[in-house]
């Protein structure tokens, strides 16, 4: 099954589909599970089981495991097995290099690791992203607008026709023409994000932001019924795996996917 094939496999009928960011905060882990690579570990596990049902895709962010040094990244890569293969499983890593340091980088995520995608920075240009791409099975989601305040230093910087983030956009069919190559526009930025949608329905969009980070999903969801297109995968990190609510961990974590995926108009 090819990347694109997944993709649409695991948003089902529907142009949305609920990805569910495994972050994990030592000092946010519920009652009973200790602030070690143990109680993470145990804590993961629980919210992969309970979410399963309602996860169109995962997204690790591999910094959260990196800390903790070898015995972190032995956890990253549990989790990744942990992961059902009925889901699109992401590497929210960011990596950017040249030549045979980015097919390093590759071959430790998309094959030593049974992830199906990355996130990559596009800043160093095509040729970095290739060893990532030249294998239908798997993909990658390069940054254009992300959700932090800063990215106004680079990412909307123009020459006089395009932003940076629009040429991000523009380069995609060109860099991936086996489409396995979406972009990461974050929900924080709305107004961009429907002009992004209408210029470029091809592009599959991985959007952070929900949430914590102040991101509406309802909008996400307007516009994903406006515009047709290739899918979007809607992040969820803070607000799946901590929310805010008196229920039981197991009944929150239940509560609150369903929450989101009301809000985001997606059935069963």
């Amino acid at each position: 099954m090819t990347f694109r094939e997944k993709l649409h496999l695991v948003t089902g009928s529907g142009a949305v589909g609920l990805c569910i960011g495994l972050d994990p905060d030592p000092a946010r882990l519920p009652e009973g599970y200790s602030p070690d690579l143990q109680g993470i570990s145990s804590f993961l596990t629980e919210v992969i089981s309970i979410s399963t049902p309602h996860a169109a895709a995962y997204k690790v962010n591999t910094a959260f495991y990196e800390a903790w040094g070898a015995e972190g990244w032995a956890l990253l890569e549990k989790i990744a097995h942990d992961l059902p293969e009925s889901s699109l499983r992401i590497a929210d890593a960011k990596r950017g290099d040249i030549g045979n340091t980015a097919k390093r980088y590759a071959h430790a995520f998309l094959e030593r690791i049974p992830f199906d995608a990355i996130t990559l920075n596009p800043y160093m240009g095509g040729d970095t992203l290739q060893p990532f791409l030249r294998n239908p099975h798997k993909g990658a989601f390069v940054l254009a607008l992300t959700t932090n305040p800063g990215s106004k230093d680079l990412q909307r910087f123009s020459d006089g026709k395009f932003n940076l983030y629009e040429r991000v956009l523009d380069m995609i069919s060109h860099w991936a023409p086996q489409g396995n190559l979406g972009a990461v526009v974050g929900a924080t930025h709305p107004d961009e994000l429907v002009k992004i949608r209408r210029a470029y329905p091809s592009v599959p969009l991985l959007i952070p932001g929900i949430g914590a980070q102040g991101g509406d999903a309802e909008t996400v969801a307007q516009i994903a019924e406006d515009v047709q297109g290739e899918p979007l995968l809607v992040n969820v990190s803070r607000g799946i795996l901590y929310p805010d609510n008196d229920l039981d961990f197991q009944e929150s974590i239940e509560s609150a996917c369903l929450d989101y995926k009301k809000q985001l108009k997606i059935n069963g």
